[in-house]
């Protein structure tokens, strides 16, 4: 988990920011709001990711405390990813976050700018 008694946020949206910024770690967070998945269903939900981002991603998601990981003692190992409690309470942002790009897609025809 990042230190956060050494990080100073100065308004309170950096701190989400922090922990879910950038396009991957909020697409790995919609996915798993419909439940758990293996690495490979969620290489396979956004083929554009590579596996070292992927995995560095997902690392970073655990040490926040955002998702679990647990390792079935099997053969090949199993491992799923899944939100954790905190995690879970991300899941209103994520809504909004999807009807806002809903919205927004909508728009682009009437305004013109698809494709610019």
């Amino acid at each position: 988990m990042k230190d956060l008694a050494n990080k100073t946020y100065n308004i309170p949206v950096e701190a989400t920011l922090d922990v879910i910024g950038g396009k991957w770690k909020t697409l790995i967070l919609c996915h798993l709001t419909y439940g758990p998945k293996r690495t490979s269903e969620l290489s396979r939900m956004m083929p554009a990711i590579t596996q070292k981002m992927l995995t560095q991603q997902l690392r970073e998601l655990e040490e926040d405390h955002i998702i679990i990981r647990t390792v079935y003692n099997q053969v090949p190992p199993k491992v799923v990813y899944e939100l954790s409690e905190l995690g879970w309470s991300l899941k209103p942002i994520l809504n909004l976050m999807c009807d806002w790009g809903e919205k927004y897609m909508q728009e682009l025809p009437k305004s013109g700018k698809i494709g610019q």
